[in-house]
């Protein structure tokens, strides 16, 4: 299952070459991961009740994100779930003409950790159920 998620780009999006500079990328990607994550447990504060850390991601640039006021799709799903961690492939894409252009593509690994000590723990069961079914292979 693949959440997607609005990306509006900002003004300060733009570098000196009139499209978005790659390191937004990572904005947009983190945006849409936070609110796939608050979504799928249901929590406002998702790190709050299930604190992890970002451990590795890797982007894909496809073509260059133009400043423009239709919002772009970032979409987000799981790609596998281990003990400790999980990863979450992801894209920006745009679905405003007659076909779908990817601009980027992203996986992001994530690591349970203890809230107090920062030490990586096994996911949660409530973790695992909510993240096991969205599994899929986009």
């Amino acid at each position: 299952m693949t959440f997607t998620y609005p990306v509006l780009v900002r003004w300060s999006d733009i570098d000196s070459y009139d499209h978005v500079n790659n390191v937004r990328y990572f904005d947009y990607l983190q945006e849409a991961r936070i609110a796939f994550l608050s979504d799928l447990v249901g929590e406002a504060d998702y790190f709050a009740a299930y604190p992890c850390v970002l451990v590795s991601q890797t982007v894909d640039y496809l073509r260059p994100i133009l400043l423009r006021h239709p919002p772009y799709d970032v979409d987000v799903w799981v790609e596998s779930v281990g003990t400790t961690s999980y990863t979450l492939g992801s894209r920006i894409v745009d679905r405003g003409g007659e076909s779908e252009l990817v601009y980027a593509r992203a996986v992001s690994v994530i690591v349970a950790v203890d809230g107090r000590t920062q030490a990586k723990r096994p996911l949660s069961e409530t973790e695992r159920d909510s993240l096991v079914p969205h599994i899929s292979a986009t």
